[in-house]
Parts: structure tokens; sequence; C-alpha cells
């Protein structure tokens, strides 16, 4: 009687004083998840939230590394070169569908050096003015800048989503607003109170106070619907220019590198909507700010990921928007 190959190899195996190798489940070590962003900002607090009951459910912890620098490219770079086995993965958002087109020497494509695994959260912006301006609506605004052109200037943080935003609505309304660039969006905040900076856009967390307290106007919001917390400010759409209605502006995700194991990428998948669907994870991911959670399959989240690689590069060459 023959037996069959593998029958053999186990027998070979035994007599050789040898149990047969089987392999471990997934996971069997700590996740790595590279967030190319400094320690501290809101996305890393949006990482932790997911990443504390992720490692319960994968019965692994899941550590958080921030790999700041050069637009965001340095930690995509070292997150691209991870082995493709599970145990990297990068947190990443809209960048990566112009990354490549802001850094030509790149040397890679990042669309297609990484599999998406899950969407996280998406988040919209608020256009605020100075309350010294004659303008309570955006129209209001859009006639005040065309009849003083030149005068009014718009502060941004310099390379952020806000620039881009003001940048295109600075185009598709044919003003004439200067662009101020800051290393961040607090000085610009800090100006626009001091009346030396006359717009801005922000996220809703980091303005509602301001708001609230009279010290800013918000005459739009970039979201497809108002916000609640601000129920009488028309969104972008409604105001005229739904060329700006980007909703999501921002959104973060979970990308593994390219060649992952699909039954890993699958496994990741059910395990971060799992925990996008918990009542407390929910809770805390508002308090963030976030305007949407986004749980959705593999191909879906695929689908998304190459709309924005359709809808973001032509607004970044319309705009000029450059690295310096």
């Amino acid at each position: 009687m023959r037996l069959p190959a593998l029958a053999l190899a186990v027998v070979f195996a035994i007599g050789l004083g040898q149990t047969p190798v089987r392999a471990q489940p997934y996971p069997d070590k700590p996740i790595k998840l590279i967030i190319p962003l400094v320690a501290g900002s809101p996305i890393t607090a949006l990482a932790r939230v997911v990443a504390q009951p992720l490692s319960a459910r994968l019965g692994q912890q899941v550590v958080i590394e921030s790999r700041p620098g050069a637009g965001t490219s340095i930690g995509v770079k070292a997150a691209a070169a991870l082995p493709p086995d599970g145990y990297g993965l990068l947190m990443y958002g809209q960048n990566i569908a112009y990354l490549r087109q802001l850094y030509p020497d790149l040397g890679f494509d990042p669309i297609k050096a990484f599999v998406p695994v899950a969407p996280l959260a998406a988040y919209f912006h608020v256009v605020v003015i100075s309350p010294t301006l004659p303008a309570t609506t955006l129209p209001e605004f859009v006639a005040y800048a065309k009849a003083n052109p030149g005068k009014l200037n718009f502060g941004i943080g310099l390379g952020t989503m806000p620039q881009i935003i003001g940048e295109y609505f600075n185009l598709v309304a044919g003003l004439n607003i200067t662009t101020i660039p800051y290393a961040g969006g607090e000085q610009v905040r800090v100006d626009l109170l001091g009346g030396r900076i006359h717009m801005n856009v922000g996220p809703p967390t980091n303005l509602m106070g301001l708001i609230k307290e009279g010290k800013l106007r918000p005459i739009a919001v970039t979201s497809k619907q108002r916000m609640k917390e601000l129920p009488d400010v028309p969104t972008m759409i409604e105001s005229g220019y739904p060329q700006v209605g980007f909703h999501p502006d921002v959104w973060q995700g979970i990308l593994a590198p390219a060649g992952t194991p699909m039954a890993i990428v699958e496994r990741l998948n059910t395990e971060i909507n799992a925990v996008l669907a918990m009542p407390d994870v929910r809770t805390s991911l508002l308090r963030l700010g976030v305007a949407d959670i986004m749980a959705m399959s593999t191909a879906q989240f695929a689908g998304f990921i190459a709309n924005e690689a359709v809808k973001w590069p032509p607004i970044i060459k319309a705009t000029g928007f450059k690295v310096q």
C-alpha cells in the first residue's frame, strides 16, 4: 500500500524525532502601526482610540509608531518597506491620492505600494472669517472680497488640507485673496483673532470654542450636510460652490504593504469594523471631531481610494499647490 506524499513526509518527520510544523495563527506577535505624523496629533489620538480595543480583539498589542517628516513621505516610505506579513501597517488618508504628485522623486506609487484594509473616520472643515468684516454669509464675503481685490488675506498651516481647500476656493470663486503661510494652524488663529488675518479654514474641533464665543464668524462648512452644532451655517454646496464640497476632505484608514495575504487583510478588516461598531469607541471618535465613522469592506475601501485618486490630483494641479 502506497502512502500519499504528505503522509510520507509526516512519517519521515516523526521518524527523525520531529513534530510536524504547523503555521501559527495570525497574529502571534505585536503589530506595528506607523503614523506618518508627529506624536500627539489629532490623528494619533484617533489611532489610540482604535488601537486599544483592536489589540484586545486580536490578542496582540497594536503598537503605534510615529514617523513624521517630509509631508508624511518619510513614514509612508518606511511602511512601504515593511514585510507584507500583516505585522506592519500604515494609518494614512487622502494624501495617498496626491503624495506622488507633490513628491515626484518619491520613487514609488503609494496607491500601488499598499493594499486597502479598512477606513476609520472622515472629517470636514469650517470656513471662518474675522467678525470685523462686513459679511455674515459666504456670498457676502465673496462680494466683499471682489470689491476689495488684494486687500484680504487667508491664513493657513503650510502644506495642510485647509491650504488646499482655501486655495481652491480662492480659484473657483475668482477671488484675489493673499495666502499667508504659517507653520501650523494655532498661530493662524492667534492672528485671526488679532485682526491680522481675515479668513481661515479649519477642523470644527479647533474652531468651535472661538465660534461659540463670537470671536470667529463661520460662513460655510465643506460637508454635504449642515453641522448639527452649527445648524444655521450653510454648506459650500448650498452657498453656490459645489466644487468645494469635498466631503470627506480628510479621512484616515489602515493600509498594509502590497503582497500582504488577503486572509490577513480580511481578518483585520473584520476586526476593525467590529471595533468601529463599539458604542464607547464611536462616542470617543465623535468627541475627537469625527464627522463620519467609515466602516467598509476591503473592496469598498479600494473603490473609495480609487475615487480619491481621481478627485484630488486635478485640484492640486489647478491650485498650483507645491511642497515648499
